[in-house]
């Protein structure tokens, strides 16, 4: 592979994802795609975000993570948690709704959401086994890839418990890493590290979640001969 191309955190910004495949040129042939989670909830297309990524995975050897968004919809449709319907209400479940089902409610009741269980689980069964079953990390010879980030109190970061792995914020990313790799992660956006929705580089690790559903813009990091290049579509969301 020539470029390992890096993206995070569409959160249903599928015109944005497809610009910004088609900005770096991604050639199926001679890149590695690995696309860091979050592909639902907060944007207008997560449903297509889901299809494109199963479509890059399955056709084009794309390499996709699970991210904490991605996780919660499973335990949305499969359990039947109070938590987690808070949860979905609070960041984003609305427009995965509307994406999924043609949702058109303002409220997201809890009959609601029993309609929406069915009515995804029956019709879109294959995008929530799928990202039931997407990895947690992904590691090459200079990077460990990652949702949300490495919990320092774990030496071995492979033992750290799976919800660090979807949710960590200031923990991982104001510590430095007990590993020999750099780490690029999402799921923090860029703005809350630097003040800018640019990708955030320091010594050890790489913030790549540029805040595309808050109006902000969607990042790619490029990783070519050894070297680091960006590219960023800004979005077309309105900011939330």
């Amino acid at each position: 592979m020539n470029r390992t191309i890096i993206i995070s955190d569409i959160h249903g910004c599928i015109d944005e994802f497809n610009e910004l495949l088609d900005n770096v040129r991604f050639n199926r042939n001679s890149d590695q795609l690995i696309l860091l989670g979050d592909y639902v909830d907060r944007g207008p297309a997560s449903k297509d975000v889901v299809e494109r990524t199963m479509e890059l995975v399955l056709q084009d050897n794309a390499i996709a993570l699970r991210g904490n968004h991605d996780q919660r919809l499973v335990d949305l449709v499969l359990g039947d948690e109070a938590a987690v319907k808070a949860k979905f209400r609070e960041h984003g479940g609305l427009q995965t709704l509307q994406s999924y089902i043609g949702f058109t409610g303002t409220e997201i009741t809890d009959e609601a959401i029993h309609q929406a269980r069915e009515r995804i689980g029956h019709a879109y069964g294959r995008h929530i086994e799928f990202l039931r079953r997407l990895p947690l990390y992904y590691e090459d010879d200079a990077h460990i890839y990652v949702h949300a980030g490495l919990n320092p109190n774990y030496p071995n970061w492979k033992e750290q418990p799976e919800r660090d792995f979807m949710y960590i914020k200031g923990d991982f990313y104001l510590h430095r890493t007990h590993v020999d790799k750099k780490v690029v992660f999402g799921h923090s956006r860029a703005e809350e590290i630097h003040r800018k929705s640019d990708v955030w580089f320091a010594e050890d690790k790489i913030g790549i979640d540029g805040g595309c559903a808050y109006g902000q813009q969607l990042n790619a990091l490029i990783v070519e001969n050894g070297s680091y290049l960006t590219e960023r579509v800004s979005s077309k969301q309105i900011r939330r």
